[in-house]
């Protein structure tokens, strides 16, 4: 059987086949199960754990939610609803209440209806894989649940988006008077902290897309489509736009003339800006191997090392934390400031671009230009066998096409995590070639790995 943990928790169709409501009850046994065993409460005035709980706006949020509280306070677990807000609000939360654990209900830039549930650990962060593994092992065991006064207590936090807001705020080196942007919330959870972290910050924000019914989450807006945000920073005459995803761990921005500015670009100016001030941790940027080569040539021209890990955030946390570096993220937007922040954190990072743009009075476009993006051009494959990447012709047509990029251009060949097909990704000076040498190498694998 596979895994149910993904690499960011249960992550499914809301009520279909796997993520149902007496799952999320069950999981959230589970995790109080672990939760008691590994840790003394006695110290603790009521002498049992508490959880703190949010969600996205999404409508399946509303029973997940309800089954995992019930799950958590009948395990004896006190439960505190935090109601609609972003996944890093929640991490934020859970160290700022000094929780012991979190629960994220929330799919973040997928479709609404898909949902998911993802546990924190004290302090914001995400569970280790063991102890994912041993709540997964422990579904269904029998033990001896509270009765009477010991059962869990269940509360809500009315100020927990203002309270995390006012923390973003705190964050900022200087305030953002004078800026007018605009704010794509996905008619996600960044609806109602985004516009009031900008505002309390100083800005002018027009907000769209922030008026969430709980059906329309991602749905043609947001982070994964930022054409909305684009036309209407040029129709305000806005300074810059951010759009967020459903959860609001990531954003792109776009400049004031209506252009896209990605994840790479955010990190490159921020990795700058941090610098500059000494606090970028060892001189270094931890991105994965999908970040634009433009990026790596900024960032070597600036003096600024780049760690590379595997594709997913949670590899990049990892990295970071290892190294103890403080910035990093993906080409999508996930930028985690880890002075100030667990996990990737879009209003985070849209502030911090923000007040770079106030500190320097320069545009975002003047600011993004650092890192001048490679055409990058990415063929998935499919029918093939992805596990044998290796395969000797195949590696030796990629050395070829590598050397004939030189210094302009490189070739990354993967297999896919979660379907049967192999991706070619490659980033040359020109469109055309980055075009050439894609088809080549695609047909390479064809001939060589298909089943």
């Amino acid at each position: 059987m596979a895994r149910l943990f993904g690499t960011d928790g249960v992550r499914g169709l809301a009520n279909g086949e796997v993520l149902t409501a007496s799952l999320a009850l069950d999981l959230a046994v589970s995790a109080a199960h672990v939760l008691l065993s590994h840790e003394d409460f006695s110290g603790r005035a009521t002498g049992r754990p508490l959880a703190v709980i949010g969600r996205d706006p999404r409508v399946s949020g509303h029973f997940l939610e309800a089954a995992v509280v019930a799950g958590l306070a009948s395990a004896g677990v006190d439960v505190l609803d935090l109601g609609v807000i972003p996944t890093p609000g929640i991490a934020y939360l859970t160290e700022a209440l000094e929780a012991d654990l979190g629960v994220v209900i929330t799919a973040s830039h997928n479709p609404m209806p898909d949902n998911g549930i993802k546990f924190l650990q004290r302090g914001g962060h995400k569970l280790d894989d063991t102890l994912e593994d041993e709540i997964e092992s422990r579904l269904g065991e029998q033990w001896s649940l509270p009765t009477g006064a010991d059962v869990g207590r269940i509360g809500f936090h009315p100020t927990a988006v203002a309270e995390y807001a006012d923390h973003l705020v705190a964050t900022l080196p200087t305030a953002l008077q004078g800026l007018t942007v605009v704010l794509d919330c996905a008619q996600g959870a960044a609806s109602a902290a985004g516009p009031l972290a900008f505002e309390r910050a100083g800005a002018t924000v027009i907000a769209i897309n922030d008026t969430p019914d709980g059906l329309t989450i991602n749905d043609g807006c947001g982070s994964t489509h930022p054409e909305q945000l684009q036309k209407a920073v040029v129709e305000h005459g806005a300074d810059a736009g951010f759009a967020f995803d459903g959860d609001a761990d990531r954003c792109l921005a776009v400049d004031a003339s209506g252009e896209l500015v990605d994840g790479d670009q955010i990190m490159g100016l921020l990795a700058l800006s941090l610098q500059r001030s000494g606090r970028l941790a060892h001189d270094t940027l931890v991105a994965t191997v999908m970040s634009n080569l433009g990026l790596h040539k900024a960032m070597t021209a600036a003096g600024i090392s780049v760690r590379t890990t595997s594709v997913g955030d949670r590899y990049v946390l990892e990295e970071m934390r290892a190294g103890g570096f403080s910035l990093g993220g993906e080409q999508s937007g996930h930028v985690i400031m880890s002075d100030h922040a667990t996990t990737g954190d879009g209003i985070l990072t849209a502030l911090h671009v923000a007040a770079e743009m106030a500190r320097s009075g320069a545009p975002l476009a003047s600011l993004a230009s650092v890192v001048a993006r490679f055409p990058q051009v990415l063929v998935n494959v499919p029918g093939v066998d992805k596990t044998r990447t290796s395969d000797p012709e195949l590696l030796a047509a990629v050395a070829a096409e590598e050397t004939g990029l030189g210094g302009d251009g490189r070739v990354l060949l993967r297999a896919s995590g979660t379907e049967n097909l192999v991706r070619v990704m490659v980033e040359a000076a020109t469109q055309e070639q980055a075009d050439a040498v894609a088809g080549r190498l695609a047909d390479v694998v064809r001939a060589r790995l298909t089943l």
